[in-house]
């Protein structure tokens, strides 16, 4: 079998993006059992309700479902099992520094792929947007859509 190169996209978490301001991405990967790998070669794995936060000097993810693989039998695994971040020792040394200064921030999945044959997670230190924050967020992307509007516009020679 020939080794898969490039990244494939499992899952994303677009509620992520809406609800937070990401400040910092990392990459970690996942320390999974084999039908857990094979149900995410078939995509499918949900990151709705997923969250990380430190356990015992480690990062844990809890909430990650990925759904039992149709032909396991008894090896199969538990879809919402708490799973292990596998990260460098000074990013998580990094990570918890930050998680500890009680500012506010943690640590959300944004997505989940296979990037050469591995299954990573991109985890962001997050920060949670309040409701006015969000409209403003909306009223700046709308306005630099209609920038992009015009100046297409009179690119083209139309007014």
């Amino acid at each position: 079998m020939a080794k898969e190169t490039g990244r494939k996209l499992i899952a994303s978490n677009k509620k992520a993006r809406h609800d937070y301001e990401i400040l910092k991405t990392y990459e970690a990967g996942l320390v999974l059992a084999g039908t857990e790998v094979k149900s995410l070669r078939e995509g499918r794995a949900s990151l709705v309700d997923a969250f990380a936060q430190e356990h015992e000097g480690e990062i844990m993810l809890y909430g990650l479902h990925i759904a039992e693989y149709g032909y396991g039998s008894w090896t199969n695994h538990v879809p919402r099992r708490t799973r292990k971040l596998l990260l460098h020792r000074v990013e998580i040394a990094k990570i918890l520094s930050q998680l500890r200064d009680g500012n506010g921030l943690t640590l959300v999945p944004l997505s989940m792929y296979f990037n050469n044959g591995w299954a990573k997670v991109e985890i962001g230190m997050a920060r949670g947007l309040k409701s006015y924050d969000k409209r403003q967020v909306l009223a700046a992307r709308d306005a630099q859509k209609e920038i992009q509007r015009e100046m297409g516009r009179r690119l083209k020679g139309r007014r």
